[in-house]
C-alpha cells in the first residue's frame, strides 16, 4: 500500500528563486489525491540523515506563495558532498519514513547525489522515484539552455556593472569587479549586458574558459586606459594560468582552501586586491579600485528576474508531474524553443550528474576579453522585464574665453 509521502530538499548555494521550485513541488504535489504528506528536509541532505523534517502539508498556500517570492533557501541548505556511504544513509532514512518520491533542488553535486540514491533504491527493490530539480547561478548544468537562479544573478551583475561604469566615468580610473564562477564564466559575462554606449564598461572581460596571462592582462589594461582615460574590468574568480592553477593562488602569499580542498575563491576579496596591486605597481595608475561581488548576487532581494521566477516555479511543478506520471528517475532540464519560450524535459540522471558546462566558444569574442552578440541575444530575454537604463547629457560646449588654446 502506498504511503503517499514525498520529500523535497534544497542543496548548494542559495539563489533568488530556489524557493519558487520548492513551493512548486509542494503545491503541485497537493493536486494529486494519493499524496498524503509533503515533507521538507532542513539543510539539505544533512537534514535527511539527521531526520530533521518539517511537514509542508500544514503550510497555508498563501504563506507558501510569500515564501516563494523570497530569495535564499527557506528550508536551509548544505555544502555536504555525499559519497556512496552518505547516500546509503540518505536512502536508509527515506525508507524508514516510507518516502516514495524524493525531490532534490541543486546543481552538479546535487544531481549526482540523486543518481546514487536512485541506484541504492533500485538495488534494494524499493519503489522510490528520485527527481533532480536544476538550480545554480553558475549556469553550468549540462543539458540545460540555462538554469534557474542564473538569470536573476545575471540581472544583478549587469546592473551592478552598469552602476560601476557610471561611477568610473564620473571619476575616471581603473575598476576591477570579481564575479563568481570557478569553471564557467556565464555570470561574469553577464556584465556585458550593462553596456549602453560603445565606450561603456566593462571594457575588458576575463573568463575561466580562456587562459589568463598576467602580462597580457596588464597590456590590455594599459591600452584601454590610454584609449578611454579609464578602464572597467570584469573578472571571473576562476581565472587560471595555462596549467589550470587559479591566478588567486599564484599571486597570493597565503592560500585559503574550502572543505573540499579547493582554493577558496568566493568571498575573500583576495583576487581583486591582488590584480589592483599589479596594475598600480606595473602601470603606475594611481586611481585603481577593486570589488568582490562574492555572495551579493545569489540572493539579492531587490533584483529578481520575473522570467527566472516563473521558470523556477515551473521546474518544480514539472518535477512532480514527471514523478507522478512517468516511470523513471531523472533531472528536469530547461530547453529553449523560440525567442522567447521554453519547454521542459526529463534527462537521465547520468547525463547531468557530476558534469560541468562551460561557456560555448560562440559566446566568447576572438580576443577573449569580450562576449559576442550571440551571447547578448542568449542572455537578454532571461534578465526579465523592467531592466533600468542609463542616459547621458548631450553636451553643448560653451566657448572658452580665457583659455582659448
Amino acid at each position: 500500500m502506498s504511503s503517499g509521502k514525498i520529500l523535497v530538499a534544497q542543496g548548494g548555494g542559495p539563489t533568488a528563486v530556489i524557493n519558487q521550485s520548492m513551493v512548486g513541488v509542494a503545491l503541485e504535489a497537493r493536486r494529486f489525491n494519493h499524496v498524503t504528506r509533503v515533507y521538507g528536509a532542513l539543510h539539505g541532505v544533512r537534514g535527511i540523515v539527521d531526520e530533521n523534517f518539517v511537514d509542508l502539508t500544514q503550510e497555508t498556500s498563501h504563506n507558501l506563495e510569500l515564501v516563494a517570492s523570497t530569495p535564499s533557501s527557506a528550508l536551509g541548505s548544505t555544502r555536504d558532498k555525499p559519497d556512496i556511504a552518505y547516500c546509503q544513509e540518505i536512502f536508509k532514512v527515506l525508507r524508514a519514513h516510507e518516502i516514495e518520491h524524493f525531490f532534490y533542488i541543486g546543481g552538479n553535486d546535487s544531481s549526482d547525489t540523486v543518481r546514487i540514491v536512485s541506484l541504492e533504491a533500485a538495488k534494494a527493490g524499493y519503489p522510490l522515484r528520485c527527481i533532480h530539480i536544476p538550480k545554480t547561478i553558475d549556469n553550468d548544468l549540462v543539458g540545460n539552455d540555462h538554469t534557474p537562479g542564473f538569470p536573476s544573478a545575471a540581472r544583478f551583475v549587469a546592473q551592478a556593472f552598469a552602476g560601476a561604469n557610471l561611477d568610473n566615468a564620473a571619476l575616471p580610473g581603473v575598476y576591477v569587479g570579481v564575479v563568481m564562477g570557478r569553471h564557467a564564466g556565464f555570470l561574469t559575462a553577464a556584465s556585458a549586458l550593462g553596456k549602453k554606449f560603445p565606450d561603456d564598461g566593462p571594457h575588458l572581460i576575463y573568463l575561466p574558459e580562456r587562459t589568463f596571462v598576467l602580462e597580457q592582462f596588464l597590456a590590455d589594461v594599459k591600452a584601454t586606459y590610454a584609449r578611454h582615460g579609464r578602464c572597467v574590468i570584469a573578472v571571473s574568480e576562476g581565472i587560471h594560468d595555462a596549467s589550470g592553477e587559479p591566478i588567486a593562488s599564484l599571486l597570493a602569499r597565503e592560500v585559503e582552501r574550502d572543505d573540499h580542498g579547493n582554493v577558496q575563491l568566493s568571498g575573500t576579496g583576495a583576487l581583486a586586491d591582488l590584480l589592483c596591486d599589479e596594475i598600480k605597481a606595473k602601470l603606475g595608475i594611481k586611481r585603481v579600485r577593486g570589488d568582490t561581488f562574492g555572495y551579493l548576487q545569489r540572493s539579492f532581494i531587490g533584483c529578481v528576474s520575473d522570467v527566472d521566477q516563473r521558470e523556477a516555479r515551473e521546474v518544480g511543478e514539472k518535477a512532480v508531474q514527471f514523478a507522478m506520471w512517468g516511470d523513471r528517475d531523472g533531472s528536469v532540464a530547461i530547453k529553449r524553443t523560440g525567442y522567447y519560450s521554453v519547454d521542459y524535459e526529463l534527462l537521465p540522471l547520468e547525463a547531468v550528474a557530476g558534469k560541468t558546462r562551460v561557456m560555448e566558444d560562440e559566446f566568447i569574442s576572438a580576443s577573449g576579453t569580450d562576449v559576442t552578440d550571440a551571447f547578448r541575444l542568449y542572455l537578454r530575454p532571461l534578465l526579465g522585464s523592467g531592466m533600468p537604463d542609463a542616459f547621458r547629457l548631450r553636451t553643448a560646449p560653451v566657448p572658452k574665453i580665457l583659455k582659448k588654446n
